[in-house]
């Protein structure tokens, strides 16, 4: 067993302990029996009382099944943003038995057939402004119903927060095999009983696909839980936060750490359809948010809002994220501002969010953290398999009650994705990291990821890392690009803070980098961009520039 964490454990946090039995549908019932008129959902003005939130699932989720036709077991493709109608129809497909298929809004028609075909779903269930690119399924796919929503339905309409333009949209023309939320709400049916226990499968999130087709994992009630159980220890989590709700609830993180970790707690949910700096200033105040876990890129857009005040995050009690790094800078003014450290942690689709989080009572800056309650991490040799010790770089493993049970309907990748070490069922992440001697992990970067100069390896989330120290830079991505001397080389692409654009040169951030990190690591070549690509999840798209540079490589050969 590795147990090198343990060392600066945090006080009054258990080890172990043992962990509910239950499904997630049960942590609803139970928010809504102790605290029935506590609001769960802010949207735009509009609010959401535990009992409300409860009723309206139960009785989706017996329209589910009486009009729909939905058994146990069948799964349901889940296509909306961050809205009460999410949280909704996620606990009404779980109060009927069946598994969520959360999805990335931001997919189009094509995307959306291979996770309905590969999921076998049989029922959508969508935004209205995402209807247009589902509706193809009903006559292509396995679909026979979609149920959409409009978002304008929850808030306030007297509200003085700005409207994202979706909200305003006509309601669709009606069609075979598409129905209206208000519609399935309306007719008000009541659900058979909850048989799904804790190893039935609850969710099937897919994996970002950066090798090959998306993955779908299958993660049970069981490992779900075991993720908010040990989150709301490990934060000392209780009824009285108040969350800011802005990570996607599709990805893991929204999903578990914002939506089904504070219904656990019967916590309340600051729902933002999707980013807006100003608006989140709004919110944060006017809602006393006391627990905001956000995407790094968030907070340093927080810092450039000419709104942005030195007591705008006075009521903040933790601030803790992940996906990447927090760069050391921002972290620092954030400190210096509010008092707070930002805890990083670590975790993938396959694990449900996190397995390593930095505690607030002694975080390390640039790190992912240590092994959560009840969890153990190692790092490997990739290659050899052979464990490694502190310090020493390698593939980081990972075992837990919140690790997926494997990709659905693919074996042979599930059986490459597990090793055993000691008797445990050990995850292969496919991340580089190391662990110091405390036993807090750090990331070095994916597997594939690494810039050969020279023989040297380069890995550019550390390069990124050090470049958000210069006073000029906004924002900085690390890819590789072709050099006929040293084979690959580093280029860096940075979007300027506002007031430095036009008065910066390329030359300017190389001499600065050659003065601050190793001369292999320099970038030799800089583009300034006016913006870096990013996910839905606020992650810069890395992966899109490096083929963008390959391609035009290629064009000039």
């Amino acid at each position: 067993m590795q147990d090198r964490h343990y060392k600066h454990w945090p006080m009054g946090v258990p080890k172990q302990f043992p962990l509910p039995e239950t499904s997630l549908c049960y942590n609803l019932e139970v928010a809504a029996m102790r605290y029935a008129r506590k609001t769960a959902i802010f949207f735009y003005g509009g609010k959401l009382s535990y009992a409300e939130l409860k009723a309206q699932a139960d009785a989706l989720a017996g329209y589910l099944q009486q009009d729909c036709g939905l058994r146990r077991g069948d799964r349901v493709l889940l296509d909306m943003q961050n809205s009460p109608q999410f949280v909704i129809a996620y606990y009404a497909i779980l109060r009927a038995d069946a598994v969520v298929v959360p999805v990335n809004p931001m997919n189009l028609t094509a995307e959306l057939t291979l996770y309905a075909s590969d999921a076998g779903a049989k029922i959508a269930i969508c935004g209205q402004e995402l209807l247009p690119r589902i509706a193809p399924l009903l006559a292509t796919q396995n679909l026979t119903r979609i149920i959409y929503a409009n978002y304008a339905d929850y808030i306030d309409p007297a509200t003085d927060l700005p409207l994202p333009d979706f909200f305003k949209l006509p309601a669709p023309a009606s069609a075979p095999g598409i129905i209206g939320w208000g519609e399935a709400l309306a007719a008000a049916r009541v659900p058979g009983p909850h048989r799904a226990g804790p190893d039935d499968l609850a969710a099937l999130p897919y994996t970002s696909g950066t090798t090959g087709n998306p993955k779908g994992c299958m993660h049970t009630h069981r490992t779900l839980m075991g993720t908010i159980a040990i989150a709301g220890v490990w934060a000392r989590g209780s009824a009285d936060d108040v969350s800011l709700a802005v990570v996607p609830f599709f990805h893991v993180t929204g999903m578990q750490m914002l939506m089904n970790g504070n219904i656990y707690l019967g916590a309340g949910i600051v729902v933002m359809t999707r980013w807006d700096r100003e608006l989140a200033l709004k919110l944060i105040e006017r809602h006393q948010v006391t627990n905001w876990i956000n995407i790094p890129t968030m907070v340093i857009d927080l810092f450039a809002s000419p709104n942005f005040k030195s007591d705008s995050l006075a009521s903040l009690r933790g601030i803790s994220g992940g996906g990447a790094a927090m760069p050391e800078a921002v972290a620092k003014r954030l400190y210096d501002l509010t008092g707070l450290e930002f805890c990083e942690g670590y975790g993938l689709t396959e694990t449900a969010a996190p397995t390593h989080s930095n505690h607030p009572s002694r975080p390390k800056r640039q790190c992912l953290g240590i092994p959560l309650c009840n969890t153990e991490a190692r790092v490997i040799d990739p290659d050899t398999l052979k464990e490694l010790g502190p310090g020493e770089t390698g593939e980081i493993i990972s075992a837990g009650p919140q690790v997926f049970t494997g990709y659905w309907n693919q074996p042979d990748a599930t059986r490459a994705a597990f090793i055993e070490r000691d008797g445990k069922h050990f995850f292969r992440t496919g991340d580089l990291g190391r662990y110091d001697e405390d036993g807090y992990f750090f990331i070095v970067d994916r597997l594939k990821r690494m810039i050969n100069a020279s023989g040297f390896k380069v890995w550019p989330a550390e390069v990124e890392a050090m470049m958000y120290a210069h006073p000029d830079i906004q924002e900085a991505c690390i890819i590789g690009a072709k050099d006929a001397y040293r084979g690959g080389t580093v280029k860096a692409m940075v979007v300027l803070k506002a007031a430095s654009r036009g008065k910066v040169r390329a030359e300017d951030i190389i001499e600065w980098c050659k003065a601050n990190m190793a001369a292999y690591k320099c970038p030799r070549m800089v583009e300034f961009v006016d913006a870096l690509p990013k996910s839905a999840t606020g992650k810069v798209m890395w992966r899109a520039l490096q083929e963008q540079e390959s391609a035009a490589t290629a064009s000039k050969a």
